[in-house]
Order: structure tokens, then sequence, then C-alpha cells
């Protein structure tokens, strides 16, 4: 297979247009970045076909096979590596979920029903709760004993946590917590495990005692008994049934009717109630405590942003390596046909997709080294969770439109072939939609990003004195005045007089780029906080309403500031790649991304006077150069991803199709030296038109 590959169009073409070789070797390992060992672990774990998905499948089929793979996993001590030592764990939680994020090349119903298991479940016992609680339950859910579920979102809210119905009421005659579910909008929804394995469930719920609430918090539940599975006195269950994928998971819906618990079930790291009801907690208002328990849940963003990054580079690597052998039309020969990938389309397709997954998986290392160094206690201030919080919610949605968009791309670009379930794009595409809004709705965790960017914008001049706003309000009067009066548009119309090459070359310059998308976010979250400054003195109905009529420039400014992270990501990786040719080459690739992105929001450049329209005229011709010279090593870009055919398993990835275009080239090529080839009835016209001529 690896001289198949390596006989592919791209050598002869590399000579031709640029001497540089990529080191995939080097380039691979920073990919894997600083838990290599562990992803190759996991790599390794996730080639055995034991745990690789079986389309075809019912979904009854489906989730016994995946609860097998459970188990597997639990014998293979892959489970373990976040939690303490005590329990076998290792206390790593960056590389933790490293090896998760892998097990999507195996099947996306085996990451995710591990994640609800341990990275939710397991995980909410071992932050939420205190050593008490762990001695007691962890060591059976690691073991997988006791199989559990993350019984959060209700159906009636969503992504709106904080107004959930469930309550947990302390009863003083019993000293327990009765659980309620008092309406249907109430039931927990979409929980993993409920509908078949689980057992036991961490409730979300709001917590009233001495007939105050004190918000949501979270309870440990019996639901089943472990013995018989049969569903506990007052639990009301409904099996989700099929879903649009991801149907190895048992999701289902709970609802509780006077079911209690010990007081002590109560998950009360954060927040406790003593044995006379009095509820006290370290954190003294309800918002900071709220958002404080939530925050101890952020893996569930991270390793869903990471697992698109992987489910993208696999998409890309068997997409990128039929189109380097499958050959359509005889465009510039009247024998041989066209490589798909030398098609300037077929190149616009993939291409861009492939620099934004490269600046995805950089920005991913990053937001898993900051989850890392705050779940160590390297970096655990408030403001350091803050930051983690808001990197999650930036980067989580951008990764996970963008897997579906690589899916469905990279499928259209392998025509009927894409379409067939064995190559896996409308399989990976199924059970990674909803990839979109769990673990937050992307369009509300934008929101939420949104808000940190106001409220950084306002706190900068929150305590400044008067002779800094003068100066602030002369500089915004001065930007206004170049930008909207074009003036900025005439400087570099200016400056790129006469040559083209002068509005490229400024375009691929690196601070350029920069430049242009950095104003991008800081003239939006300006324009929308000088919007919104007039809410904070009007009544609360008026002051929404305000609000909302802004709430697409806030989240277009969210998604601006994602994007803008995922350029500075890819550029300080640049400075991590040692070979020459390597960096040149992935240079080009970052350029490919920022001026797609560029390309992308034109409208707003051209609009708001960022751009003059000559430059903006040479971003279409400067990323098509940058396609013809990023071609050569298309191949070598996607190899550095590291996946084997054991996890790509995509028979039009493997290098079939190059034998059968070689074959039928060796057919033609044969019947013409033979003189037995028939005459194309095209050819004989031609022939006879030019005779008569004569």
């Amino acid at each position: 297979m690896t001289e198949l590959l390596n006989s592919s169009p791209r050598t002869d073409r590399a000579n031709s247009i640029d001497s540089s070789r990529i080191d995939t070797a080097e380039l691979g390992e920073i990919l894997l970045g600083k838990w290599a060992d562990v992803r190759r672990e996991s790599r390794e774990l996730a080639a055995q076909p034991r745990l690789h998905k079986i389309e075809g499948l019912d979904y009854h089929e489906h989730r016994e096979r995946t609860f097998e793979q459970m188990k597997y996993l639990v014998e293979m001590k892959g489970v373990h590596r976040a939690f303490p030592t005590k329990f076998g764990g290792a206390g790593e939680h960056g590389g933790n979920v490293a090896a998760f994020e892998e097990l999507v090349t195996a099947d996306p119903s085996l990451q995710i029903k591990a994640g609800v298991q341990w990275g939710l479940f397991g995980s909410a016992v071992l932050h939420l709760g205190t050593e008490e609680h762990h001695d007691k339950w962890l060591p059976s859910i690691l073991s997988l004993d006791t199989p559990g579920a993350f019984a959060m979102t209700e159906i009636g809210h969503g992504s709106d946590v904080a107004s959930i119905g469930t309550t947990a009421t302390w009863d003083p005659a019993t000293d327990e917590f009765v659980i309620n579910t008092p309406f249907r909008a109430a039931w927990k929804e979409y929980n993993g495990n409920a509908a078949k394995d689980g057992v036991a469930a961490v409730v979300f719920a709001q917590l009233v005692t001495r007939g105050v609430s004190h918000g949501v918090h979270a309870f440990y539940v019996d639901i089943r008994d472990p013995a018989t599975k049969e569903w506990l006195p007052g639990i009301t269950t409904e099996d989700d049934g099929i879903k649009g994928g991801l149907n190895g998971i048992d999701n289902g819906r709970i609802a509780f009717d006077n079911v209690r618990i010990p007081r002590t079930n109560l998950l009360n790291r954060y927040g406790n109630v003593d044995k006379d009801g009095q509820y006290c907690s370290p954190i003294p208002t309800p918002g900071r405590r709220f958002f404080t328990m939530l925050g101890t849940l952020v893996q569930g963003r991270v390793s869903l942003d990471g697992a698109s990054v992987a489910a993208s580079k696999i998409a890309l690597q068997i997409a990128v390596r039929y189109a380097s052998e499958r050959r359509q039309f005889n465009a510039s020969s009247d024998t041989d046909e066209e490589v798909l990938l030398d098609y300037q389309r077929h190149q616009r397709r993939l291409f861009p997709l492939l620099a934004t997954t490269y600046a995805a998986s950089f920005a991913h290392e990053g937001l898993l080294q900051k989850f890392d160094d705050v779940f160590s206690g390297r970096a655990d201030t408030d403001e350091d969770r803050q930051d983690l919080e808001t990197l999650a919610a930036g980067l989580k949605p951008l990764s996970t439109w963008h897997v579906l968009e690589t899916l469905q791309e990279c499928r259209e670009a392998c025509g009927g072939a894409g379409f067939m379930a064995e190559n896996r794009f409308t399989s990976l595409r199924s059970d990674l939609d909803v990839y979109v809004t769990f673990e937050g709705d992307n369009t509300v965790l934008l929101q939420l990003v949104a808000k940190r960017l106001l409220a950084d914008y306002a706190k900068e001049f929150r305590n400044v004195d008067f002779g800094v706003l003068a100066r602030f309000a002369v500089g915004q009067a001065a930007d206004l005045t170049i930008n909207k009066t074009g003036l900025r548009q005439v400087a570099q119309f200016v400056a790129d007089t006469g040559s083209a090459q002068k509005a490229v070359v400024a375009l691929r310059d690196e601070s350029g780029q920069r430049a242009l998308l950095t104003e991008r976010v800081q003239a939006m979250v300006a324009e929308v906080g000088g919007a919104l400054k007039v809410a904070a003195k009007l009544p609360q109905d008026k002051a929404a309403k305000i609000f909302n009529a802004h709430q697409h420039e806030l989240i277009e400014a969210a998604q601006a500031h994602a994007e803008l992270l995922q350029w500075e990501a890819f550029t300080d990786g640049l400075q991590q790649i040692q070979d020459a040719g390597t960096r040149k080459v992935m240079t080009w690739l970052r350029d490919l991304f920022g001026l797609g992105l560029i390309e992308k929001h034109l409208s707003w450049y051209l609009m708001n006077g960022r751009l003059s329209m000559q430059r903006g005229r040479t971003v279409g011709d400067s990323i098509n150069d940058l396609l013809a010279q990023l071609r050569p090593h298309a191949l070598d870009l996607v190899d550095a991803f590291g996946y084997t055919e054991a996890h790509l398993r995509a028979p039009i990835a493997t290098g079939a199709e190059k034998i059968r275009q070689d074959e039928a080239m060796d057919y033609a090529r044969t019947q013409r030296a033979s003189g037995t080839a028939p005459v194309d009835e095209k050819t004989l016209l031609l022939k006879v038109k030019s005779a008569r001529k004569k």
C-alpha cells in the first residue's frame, strides 16, 4: 500500500512547482501534541476491530455491542487516567480527554457513551462530590458495575440549565431529599444510559430547604435495582428509540415522583445541607456558585472539540487520497484523463477545509493544555476557569460546525463512492450531527463568549481617568474618519497602484492578516458595546429588548473572535516546526486559512472600509495561487495526521482506485498500440472534414 501511495502524482508536480518537502514525521509529532504517547496508545486501541462500528446493525444490536466495547475499555485500563491514584488513575486530565477523543475513529457511539459514563457521570461524582462520595461510588463507576446517566437537560429548557423544573426538597421528618418532576417539560431528556444500561444517575435539580430555593445542585440517585434491572419506585422512563445517529447509545427520558434519597446523596463540594436543614456554601453568590459547578464539567465541550477535529482529519485523509487517484475527463490530453485533485475546483473544495482543520487542531491543543492546567491545579484561579470556559465555548461551535461541512463536502467530492456506507462519510456525519447541540447549543455558547467579550470591553474603561477616555474617543473618531470616508481605501489604493502583486503581498503578510482579523473583532465588539451601553440604565424589559435587537451582531462578534483564536493558534504552531520546507508549506496553508476568513467576510471588510476594492479583488486570486502551491503537498498534509487504514476503514482510501485507473489506462494503451482499437466517431469526422478541405 505504501508503494501505491508513494507513486501518486504528487512527486512529479512537486518538482515542477516547488522543491519544498514536508517532513511528515515531524509535522505528525507536532500534531499529536503534548500527550503524543497517550494519543498513540488510544489510536492503537481504536484500531482494534472489536471496537469498530458495524454498519447495518439495528439499534438494539448496536447498543449491546457498544456496552460490550465499554467493558473492553475497562479491561484495557483505558478509563481511569483522569481519576485519583487511589482508584487506579493518574490524575491526568488533559491526557484523559486526548485519549477519549481518539475513540471517535472507532465508533462515535463508543466515544460518547464512554464520555457519559466516565466523563460526565463519573466526573460529576469526582468534581462535585467529596471524598466520602468518591470512596462510596467511584470504584463501581470505574469498573462499569454501576453504569450511570447524567440527568441535567430537560425537554422544556435545553441549554437553560439554571431554569430547570426538577426539585429536590429536604424533608425534616426523614432527613431526606425528595426528588420530583412537577410537569412534563421538566422530564430529563436525552440521557445516555437511561433507556437500558444505567442503574444510577447524577440528577440536577433545584435544591429547596426550609422554604428557600438555593438553585441547581447535583444529587446521586439510584434508578434501577442492580440485580433485577427493574426501575425503582417513583422512577418513570421512556426510551428515545432510534435517533439520527449515535444509535449505540441508549438515550432515554426520566421522571421522578417523590423519589427519596439520603441527604448525604447531595454532591456537596460547593453547597451542603446539614442535619438541621441549614444550607451553606463556600461560594456566597448563587450565580457564581452555579457557574462554578457547571464549569467543573467543561471537559465535555473540550472533548467534542477534539473529536470533531479528529473526524475532520479522517474525512480529509480519505477524500484527498481518493482524489489523488481517481481520474475524470481528458481535458489536457486526447488519451489520458485528469486526476481529480488537479482540478482547481476540487482543490477549492478540499484544501480550505484542510487548512481549517489544521487551524482547529492547533487551537484544540491550546484548549486541552488550558483544561489540564486548570484541572491539575497548576492554574486554577477564577479567572483561569473563566478563560477556559470562554475558550471552550468559542472553539466547540467552530469545530463541530466545521466537521459537518467537511464530511458533507468530502462525501460530495467522492461522488457516488462517497455515498456508500462502507466509506464512512454518511455514517460519521449522522453520528456527529448532534455535536452542534449537545454540551451546549452552539449559538448559545457563542452568546456566552460574546458576553465575556463585552464584559472585558467594559472593564477596560470602568476605572480609567478622563484623559484616557478622551484619547480613546479621539481614536474612535479617527478610526471612523479613516474607515467610513474611505481614506484607508485610498491609502491602500495608492500603495497598490500599478501592481496587483503589491496587494497580494500585503494580504499574504502575517501582520497584515493579523491586523485585518483583529480589527474586525475589535470593531464589532466596540460597535455592539456602544449600542448596548444605554441598556444598563433601563428597566429589565427594555434592556432585554435592546440586547435582543443586537443578538445577531453579538454572535457574529463571538464567532469572529473564535476564528481569530484559531488563526493565532495556527501561527503559533508554525514556530514549532524546525524543518524549513515543512514550515514554508505550512505557512502557505496558514495563509490559505487566513485569506479564506477574509474572503468569507469580504463584504464586511469592504463595507467598513478595511479593504480597498483593488485589494478585495485580489483575495480570490491569492487563494487560487495558494491552491496550486499546496497541490503537490496535499497527500503529505493528510498523511501527517497519522491515521492508518485501521482507522480510516474506507475502501476508496486503500489505493484500490489507483489500481483500477492504471488498469484502465493500460488497457487503452494496449489497444492503441495493437491497432485494434475502434476509431472514435468524432475523430473520424474530423479526418473526413480535413480531407474535404484539401
